[in-house]
């Protein structure tokens, strides 16, 4: 199995604005999000993390750097885990964008979503997963951090919870909070959303597969002709 750290980036003077940052270049942490970025390395050091992954844009990358100091491993960055396309939605403010027939799309049907010049939200769902589970594939029985952003992380969250994208805007990614998802052979598990607390994980050998209940009893199981 492999444990996967998924880490939204720390708070930067654009998200402060209210503006969508989407691919915009040179969007760096402001002094907070640094203070967030130790913060979150302090909390994760301990465990016995073998890799660190970040979407290629500044403020992802910057807020990989503490963590990455602090156990002497490189970030590897990955296109698959950058921001949504959001194409000619990007550096406009939010505010703006509520006014738009299409934002009400993303709010209640993102799975029908293309952005203006951008990506569909499932294109964006298809690309994260295929680039969590290739990340998965290289790093088996260890623990990876993953550095992203708050829609990529919630639609990756959707699909190992086995919630629909239209939904997966109940989904909640504050800055630098932690959610963990397992992929085991047997299927995904997902530990923790959202998390801001003291996280303990150990590498594990692979689970098998439980026996199924029936109302409170042990199932045998079928011999199959």
């Amino acid at each position: 199995m492999t444990h996967i750290l998924l880490i939204r980036h720390a708070v930067n003077d654009v998200m402060k604005a209210k503006k969508l940052a989407g691919w915009m270049p040179e969007v760096h942490l402001n002094e907070e999000g640094r203070q967030q970025a130790e913060a979150v390395a302090e909390r994760l050091r301990h465990l016995q993390i073998k890799a660190i992954y970040a979407s290629p844009l500044e403020r992802t990358y910057e807020t990989a750097e503490a963590l990455a100091q602090a156990l002497t491993l490189d970030i590897q960055t990955r296109d698959g885990l950058g921001e949504v396309r959001y194409g000619d939605w990007t550096g406009q403010s939010l505010e703006d964008l509520a006014k738009l027939e299409q934002w009400r799309v993303v709010q209640m049907y993102p799975s029908g979503m293309r952005f203006p010049g951008g990506e569909a939200l499932r294109e964006m769902q298809a690309r994260v997963v295929n680039e969590l589970e290739a990340i998965a594939a290289d790093h088996p029985r260890d623990i990876v951090a993953v550095f992203s952003h708050a829609d990529v992380i919630k639609a990756a969250l959707a699909h190992y919870l086995g919630v629909h994208l239209d939904l997966f805007q109940r989904i909640v990614i504050d800055p630098t909070s932690v959610s963990v998802v397992t992929l085991t052979r047997f299927g995904p598990r997902v530990l923790r959303i959202n998390d801001d607390g003291h996280i303990k994980l150990e590498p594990e050998k692979e689970q098998t597969v439980e026996t199924p209940q029936i109302g409170g009893v042990a199932a045998e199981p079928k011999e199959h002709s």
